[in-house]
């Protein structure tokens, strides 16, 4: 899942509107950040195999470290225990653990069995990936539903706040709904580098963003 996560943050906003987006992001996609460090570093595996699902050509072959369910609940408790430490409440500190947890979550939900419950342990997945219709149906209906509840939380200070944003979904949605077309990546160094490069311009975009927004 990708545009679901961002959907999570987008809608954790009005749960906590002193949490700034850009924290809540990284906490949505915490476990894809952590994955392309250990990929590069030799501890995860994946291949590309078009075909693997119907929305995408990488075979997730083994991630236990960044994407079993127990690592992304320590993940999240570590996660946690710094926006408690950063933000100085514990309301904070649930919700930015509850985004982390969310994304084993969504991706249990669109991935086919490939999520370990623990390290060795059995893989999970409902496999939504296999159906494009469903796929764009469910999370394309969270990513709306995460737009709506942002924007009834905070509101542009001027016209890069409102179409910073605006342009944000934009390419976050083209960039999800095209997958299925895209060519399959070079290799596996491109998928890490890549990965790593895109979560990096999507915060700092995230952050510019909330510059020039304020609390509705």
């Amino acid at each position: 899942m990708f545009v679901g996560h961002f959907a999570v943050a987008l809608a954790a906003k009005r749960l906590e509107p002193r949490l700034p987006l850009s924290a809540l992001t990284a906490a949505a996609f915490g476990l894809d950040i952590l994955w392309p460090i250990f990929l590069l570093a030799g501890l995860e595996v994946v291949r590309v195999d078009p075909g693997n699902t119907r929305f995408t050509a990488l075979d997730f072959v083994s991630y236990p470290w960044s994407h079993s369910l127990a690592l992304s609940l320590i993940w999240g408790v570590c996660a946690a225990l710094a926006a408690a430490a950063g933000f100085r409440g514990a309301r904070a500190a649930v919700i930015v653990g509850l985004a982390v947890v969310s994304h084993w979550i969504l991706d249990w939900i669109t991935h086919r069995p490939d999520l370990p419950l623990w390290p060795g342990g059995p893989l999970e997945g409902l496999g939504l990936w296999n159906s494009i219709p469903g796929t764009i149906v469910v999370e394309g209906s969270l990513f709306a539903a995460g737009i709506a509840i942002y924007l009834r939380t905070s509101r542009a200070r001027d016209a890069i706040g409102r179409w910073a944003f605006w342009a944000l979904v934009l390419v976050t949605g083209t960039v999800w709904i095209t997958q299925p077309v895209m060519p399959p990546p070079p290799g596996i160094t491109a998928i890490g580098v890549a990965s790593v490069v895109m979560i990096a311009v999507f915060l700092v975009w995230v952050v510019w963003i909330e510059r020039h927004r304020r609390p509705a």
